[in-house]
């Protein structure tokens, strides 16, 4: 019998959803096509597994967070920790105020690939309430990894709990992630396998997925 649970912040975001033939958002068929070309992942490579998993918690982390813009590659975003929830803004910590620079987590970066680099805030360590947060966040990714599916199984594909962007770049970095494990021929590798390619803490991920 399966144990009932509280969902995980994945569950709740990350949820694959049937297809649906309407669009709440209302944009154009037109408008979806030029943002799905303009999102479409760029020279995808084959990559070491603990670079996989760095992209795909740092991409997933990013994802979750509040945002109504189409994010651009090469530009820099930045990711802020602040009332229980993440954020991500055009606006750099140093033109917001000393609250909203406390809750700066680091430098978020979309890769032609359509994967997420992070670079963490210097003072990363020193402030508690971030930390910790991303600590929670990587927990949960690591619950999600904890099943006998393969990992193109569990990608976002189509993440039907998330805004139009954040939903339109979660089947972009699925698209990607998936293209990079195939051509790395780990297309058989179960997700316990690959949990077990985790390090112990989730900064170690961050330096990886920034590629720093």
């Amino acid at each position: 019998m399966a144990l009932s649970h509280s969902p995980t912040i994945h569950e709740r975001q990350f949820t694959v959803a049937p297809k649906s033939g309407g669009n709440p958002e209302g944009k154009g068929v037109n408008g979806f096509l030029a943002d799905w070309r303009a999102t479409q992942p760029r020279d995808t490579v084959a990559k070491p597994q603990r670079q996989v998993l760095a992209e795909m918690f740092t991409s997933m982390l990013i994802l979750s967070s509040s945002f109504k813009y189409r994010p651009v590659a090469g530009r820099p975003n930045y990711l802020y920790w602040m009332n229980g929830q993440w954020s991500l803004s055009l606006v750099g910590p140093d033109e917001w105020s000393d609250e909203r620079r406390a809750a700066f987590a680091g430098t978020c970066t979309l890769q032609p690939d359509m994967t997420w680099t992070i670079a963490p805030c210097a003072e990363l360590v020193n402030k508690a309430a971030v930390a910790a947060a991303i600590r929670r966040y990587f927990r949960g990714f690591a619950d999600m990894l904890d099943t006998e599916l393969t990992l193109e199984e569990v990608l976002p594909f189509y993440a039907g709990g998330l805004p139009y962007f954040q939903r339109l770049h979660a089947n972009a970095l699925s698209r990607s992630l998936r293209a990079s494990v195939v051509r790395g021929q780990q297309t058989a590798i179960r997700c316990r396998d690959w949990r077990e390619q985790l390090p112990e803490q989730s900064s170690e991920l961050l330096a990886h997925g920034g590629r720093g």
